[in-house]
């Protein structure tokens, strides 16, 4: 979920503006965007949205967030091809202007100049900024690595990166994923012949499962299809889009053609390849209904499914209940810890070492990563020579200049949701009130109270959620008691009436399964 605000002379400009996936903590929800609350109270002074390539965590919250800060954005053809098709799937493409800027281009804005550095990632035109301001250059690395067989893109070159140095560099602002990583990324030439490798041996049917946005996997596999002399088949519909786009801007020009659901069913299960979205575990996703056997694309005993990409922490519970379909189903499965099928589109220690050598920053300040992931690659920085670091995590406001590098603040920040088409705070009462349903149950008690107030006839118990089950009846009747007694003793005043079943029929709920269920009171004056 990135976002970088830089300010100076009293003008700000936002570099990336991404969003995260959801987890069980917040119930009923997908989406989780960033609180911009601090350059919204600024808005008239930010200049623009400078995104440095397309992947979810870097543009996913532009169709959500970006119509109300007002400002133009800029991206390169391939990244602006992604954007372009959020806006219109939300209605707004005609109000937000988009201005797509060439690759290795220059442009303005105010007291900031920007330039895109291409660099390899998992996905076209990933981009370095090398932004100038009037204290200093900034070299923002935004997602890169090495790469000395790229399949899309050409790479700066190490004589370029150089040259870069050689101007100057006040602060490197770099990706911090996988300082931990004592090797190099690799290279996506050699996955290739990881996957030429694996298919070749493969009997039946083979489908690859990777990211979507990763573009130049799907060039790979593009490769790898007329390697091992299969029909390639696309599933899911993200796949569809960056195929859509990355040929409308150049790319993938010499993917084979691809074949339909039905035509992939019906040629000889030897000879068919397919590339199917889900690897994470998403249940909606193709390969998530291809193992559920809810999808015109079916895999049996002995097929074969290559998991072509990481598995991100936190999915594994998800990923591990898909894996175990396929098994029941005796299809085989094979995942980067068996053979060479996946490369990291982002940088080990060896690759952080030699762009310090290239770069030469006065400053490293590490960014994309956890607060564990930033104070290594500070550590490692420092040892390699490079003269300051500064870690900061999210809502820190750091001077870099001029003077020394210093936290000199903190900005507001937060998590937001899209709940449905509602965009709330992750810890707003909607969300508090929806964990404490999905922890404890709700009780509804409806009573009425005639005006001399007294109970007419029995009050009424639902439940949803609280853990009575066989002994439902019994319990129900329980705090029906407690809820009469409640109301006869509970006085006059409606507040304190409806206060005193609450609590009557909460205790009740608790000395029968030591929870805490939300008990709604609708009091009825008869």
């Amino acid at each position: 979920m990135n976002v970088n605000l830089y300010g100076t002379q009293g003008k700000w400009v936002m570099v990336d503006l991404g969003l995260t996936f959801s987890d069980p903590g917040l119930p009923g929800v997908e989406i989780v965007l960033p609180d911009l609350e601090f350059i919204e109270e600024r808005a008239d002074d930010l200049l623009g949205i400078v995104l440095t390539h397309g992947h979810e965590d870097h543009i996913g919250a532009i169709p959500y967030l970006a119509l109300d800060l007002g400002v133009p954005l800029y991206a390169t053809p391939f990244t602006a091809g992604l954007i372009m098709g959020k806006l219109e799937e939300e209605g707004i493409a005609d109000k937000i202007e988009l201005n797509i800027i060439e690759n290795e281009g220059s442009f303005q804005l105010g007291p900031f100049g920007f330039t895109y550095v291409p660099l390899a990632h998992s996905i076209p035109e990933g981009n370095a900024l090398l932004i100038e301001t009037p204290y200093g250059r900034i070299f923002h690395t935004g997602d890169w690595k090495l790469d000395e067989a790229p399949q899309l893109g050409t790479p700066s070159t190490v004589e370029e990166l150089r040259a870069i140095g050689d101007k100057g560099i006040l602060a490197l602002v770099g990706d911090s994923t996988n300082v931990f990583n004592p090797e190099a990324s690799g290279s996506e030439g050699a996955v290739r012949e990881g996957l030429d490798a694996v298919i070749r041996e493969a009997k039946g049917r083979v489908l690859v499962t990777t990211f979507a946005s990763n573009a130049a996997r799907l060039q790979t596999l593009g490769q790898v299809a007329r390697d091992t002399g299969r029909t390639l088949c696309v599933a899911g519909r993200s796949l569809d889009r960056i195929l859509k786009v990355a040929k409308s801007v150049g790319y993938l020009a010499d993917f084979p053609r691809v074949v339909d659901f039905d035509e992939a069913m019906r040629l000889p299960r030897y000879e068919v390849m397919i590339v199917a979205t889900g690897g994470q575990g998403e249940p909606r996703a193709a390969l998530g209904r291809i193992a559920g056997d809810s999808h015109p694309i079916k895999l049996e005993a002995g097929d074969l499914v290559v998991f072509s990409s990481k598995q991100i922490p936190g999915n594994e519970l998800a990923i591990g209940l898909i894996q175990n379909k396929l098994a029941a189903a005796g299809v085989l499965m094979i995942t980067d810890r068996q053979a060479h099928v996946h490369v990291s589109g982002h940088p080990g220690r060896p690759e952080l070492a030699a762009m310090y050598g290239w770069i030469r920053p006065e400053i490293v300040m590490p960014v994309h990563g956890e607060i564990r992931h930033m104070a290594e690659q500070a550590r490692f920085a420092l040892s390699q020579g490079v003269p300051k670091a500064v870690v900061q995590d999210n809502g820190k406001i750091v001077r870099l200049a001029p003077g020394e590098p210093a936290i000199v603040g903190h900005a507001p920040v937060g998590r937001l949701v899209l709940d449905g088409d509602v965009i709330l705070p992750a810890g707003g009462a909607t969300m508090n009130e929806r964990r404490k349903l999905m922890l404890n149950g709700q009780i509804s008690v409806a009573v009425a109270v005639n005006r001399a107030g007294r109970v007419v006839g029995d009050p009424q118990v639902r439940v949803q959620g609280v853990p009575v089950e066989e002994d439902r009846e019994d319990f129900l009747a329980d705090a029906a008691d407690a809820a009469r007694k409640a109301a006869t003793d509970g006085g006059n005043s409606e507040d304190r009436l409806r206060e005193a079943i609450r609590l009557a029929v909460r205790r009740v709920a608790t000395q029968w399964t030591g929870k805490k269920p939300i008990v709604d009171v609708l009091l009825i004056r008869v």
